[in-house]
């Protein structure tokens, strides 16, 4: 991806809920997840590394220590791994039994998901089955159907023409990797192993680890941890982040100049891409380090509606992604990613998208336990758009 030969789709959800881990919404998220990427692959041509926000992404940093209701201050929630939703006093106590329950639960996430991945759900023969009923009558819906419709076509061709498909393990499977971000270091560190080969330290709660923009300090404790581990990396770049902090962080993390190793997540907020990528893009480049650019158009976009929701609107999503692929190809760069959060139920927490979602349905079906998150709809729309972004 480094090098331009792939794309990185990083997506799911905002924060993991122990409440929410049925088999059936895990392979919905999957389901999204997979359609984006055959979406991304036939649209645009170019392999799609899959990678979930999924299994593992139970911790959230917070911009504020507590929040207050009708004259009741408690801490802000930040994650089931720490304490529970509701808001009680009870509740938000932090409870470190928790980190057992989320170790537990991401091992028993990562088994689904490894059953669904290896065994007949991602198969190419069923691509139309990854289409969610309530997104399949929508206009992106219909789009995708047709998409599937010609894999069809061109499966049956390959097969006339003698070309052993069953066979074909890419046809039948597909890899998802686990990400999520590195924040309670306790917790890492306890999943920590040395390769017995190789003698190398890998962090075994997921495949990919980030860092937030608020703990990349070069000289802070989430840089020195992962500064460690042999694990593929990726740090969160916010607008207040310099180029001097941005190469300390760089030669911290990746010294030897790996491709692979590092991918750099912008995420700025529509109508700063243009102000503040440039001068990121050039200094990196400048100094040799083969990181992936990936860009988060969700953090950046998030605001408070009047009716007391937090949201995003769509269009400053797209806004964002858009202006991020034009300053990367400016200056000779190639647009590695996305990293979105989205989710496989039918919920209305991002105003706008091809079914438009309007501020009076906010309320009806806003079920996330951190920050919106774009639905089925949403999703494939933003995937059709960025297809179209890669193949210009």
């Amino acid at each position: 991806m480094a090098a331009g030969r792939g794309f990185l789709l990083q997506a799911g959800d905002c924060a993991e809920s122990f409440d929410d881990l049925s088999a059936n919404s895990i392979r919905d998220k999957l389901r999204v997840i997979l359609q984006m990427a055959v979406t991304l692959t036939y649209g645009a041509g170019v392999p799609v590394v899959k990678v979930g926000r999924i299994a593992g992404q139970f911790a959230k940093p917070r911009s504020s220590a507590t929040e207050t209701r009708e004259d009741v201050e408690l801490p802000s929630f930040r994650g089931h791994s720490v304490h529970g939703h509701a808001f009680s006093a009870d509740s938000r106590q932090a409870d470190p039994r928790r980190l057992v329950a989320a170790y537990q639960h991401s091992a028993a996430t990562l088994n689904l998901l490894r059953a669904l991945t290896k065994g007949g759900f991602a198969d190419m023969r069923r691509i139309h089955q990854w289409n969610l009923e309530f997104a399949r009558g929508s206009g992106e819906g219909r789009r995708y159907e047709r998409i599937a419709d010609e894999i069809d076509r061109a499966l049956r061709f390959m097969q006339a023409c003698g070309i052993d498909l069953e066979h074909e393990a890419s046809l039948h499977e597909v890899d998802l990797f686990t990400s999520h971000e590195a924040l309670l270091l306790g917790y890492e560190e306890s999943l920590t192993r040395r390769d017995s080969i190789t003698g190398d330290w890998y962090d075994c709660s997921a495949h990919f680890l980030w860092i937030g923009d608020r703990t990349r300090q070069p000289d802070g404790a989430h840089v020195e941890y992962l500064r460690g581990v042999h694990n593929p990396v990726g740090v969160k770049i916010g607008p207040a982040t310099t180029p001097d902090e941005l190469l300390a962080v760089c030669e911290t993390l990746d010294p030897t100049r790996s491709p692979g190793r590092l991918t750099l997540i912008a995420r700025l907020g529509q109508g700063r891409v243009r102000d503040l990528l440039p001068r990121l893009l050039r200094a990196v480049g400048e100094a040799g380090h083969p990181v992936v650019w990936a860009c988060d158009p969700m953090h950046g976009n998030t605001f408070a509606h009047e009716s007391g929701f937090k949201t995003r609107r769509f269009v400053d999503v797209v806004g964002e992604l858009v202006d991020f692929f034009e300053v990367c190809r400016e200056h000779g760069t190639w647009p590695g990613g996305m990293h979105v959060e989205l989710t496989g139920d039918d919920v209305t927490e991002c105003l706008g998208g091809s079914e438009e979602v309007g501020a009076h349905q906010l309320a009806e079906r806003y079920e996330t336990v951190c920050d919106p998150r774009l639905n089925a709809r949403q999703s494939l729309d933003l995937a059709f758009q960025c297809a179209e972004l890669l193949r210009r």
